[in-house]
């Protein structure tokens, strides 16, 4: 038997993500499900490195680092940024920034 109301099953066909988003956003998520891509993206939060002092400090071999980077670069959270031979990154878009923050409050309580 169906209890919701014709409002809330509107509320749904309107608010409920279609397939093609719903990937989106499972891949999204995805990048965050990784304890390495998320000691590197907590470190760019704080400042734009590039992967010899990523690898410094997260204590991970410059290998792991790059990889990592390249899997946050190719979906687009992060961006290089040249200052002569050195390659910097940076988190592209400070909601990430937020949504690390909420994890960790998430966690807190």
């Amino acid at each position: 038997m169906l209890v919701a109301t014709p409002q809330i099953l509107e509320d749904m066909d309107y608010y409920m993500p279609d397939s093609i988003s719903l990937e989106k956003m499972s891949s999204f998520f995805a990048l965050f499900a990784d304890p390495s891509r998320l000691k590197i993206l907590s470190a760019l939060a704080i400042s734009s490195l590039c992967v010899t002092d990523l690898a410094k400090i997260t204590q991970m071999n410059q290998t792991t680092v790059s990889h990592q980077l390249r899997i946050l670069r190719d979906s687009g959270v992060v961006r290089p940024i040249r200052l002569g031979k050195i390659l910097q990154y940076k988190i592209t878009n400070p909601k990430i920034n937020e949504i690390l923050l909420v994890g960790v409050e998430c966690l807190q309580n």
